[in-house]
This record gives C-alpha cells, sequence and structure tokens, in this order.
C-alpha cells in the first residue's frame, strides 16, 4: 500500500486480516482515525490513519490491551513517539520474517 493517497475501507480491513466493522468500530473509539468521506459516503483513510491504526492494531491485538488502555496510552504518547516505535516494531518483524526464512532455507538444504 504505498503511492496510494486514499484507501478504502476493505483494503484496509484485507492489510490487517479483521472485519471492516472493527475498523469502523475503532474509528468511534478513537479520534486520531479520521476518514474522509467520498459524496457517496464512502470512507477514505490516508496512511496516517493507516498508521494510527496500525498503532492501535499492534497495542489491541498483539499486546492484549484494552481499548480503554490504548486510550489512555494514546493520549499520553505524542503521534510522533507512537510512529517511530511503530516503525522500529514493523523493522524487528521483517528481520525476524527474514531469519526465519534463511533458517528455513538453511535447514531445507542440510537434509
Amino acid at each position: 500500500m504505498s503511492q496510494k493517497l486514499y484507501f478504502k475501507i476493505g483494503e484496509i480491513a484485507n492489510r490487517f486480516n479483521v472485519n471492516p466493522s472493527l475498523i469502523r468500530y475503532w474509528e468511534q473509539e478513537f479520534q486520531i482515525i479520521k476518514p474522509k468521506k467520498s459524496a457517496k459516503g464512502t470512507r477514505l483513510y490516508t496512511q496516517k490513519d493507516i498508521d494510527h491504526f496500525e498503532i492501535i492494531y499492534h497495542l489491541v491485538k498483539e499486546k492484549g490491551m484494552t481499548i480503554k488502555g490504548v486510550q489512555e496510552y494514546m493520549s499520553k504518547r505524542n503521534d510522533e513517539e507512537s510512529i517511530d516505535k511503530l516503525q522500529v516494531i514493523n523493522t524487528l518483524k521483517r528481520t525476524k520474517t527474514l531469519l526465519q526464512e534463511v533458517k528455513e532455507l538453511i535447514q531445507s538444504k542440510n537434509n
């Protein structure tokens, strides 16, 4: 998902493997997710909205925080700090995946 200015709810739902209803729910719970709406009412999310959704997704789904806990966390953190942490987390995840692939490749060549 790069170079696009706006993303539809279905694209975001597919990216995170969640239902669109979860995205709409989190949009209500977290004021930092602010999609624009087309003339037909289609939600159009920016990359910044996706970044915010990714932070919330990480805290709720991967860390197990409650909605209220994430709301409190987000109110105490500035936007840039959260996005910087998210970038580090994503880099670590990609590195882990790469290392796992290398390990599997090495193991398959040894067998």
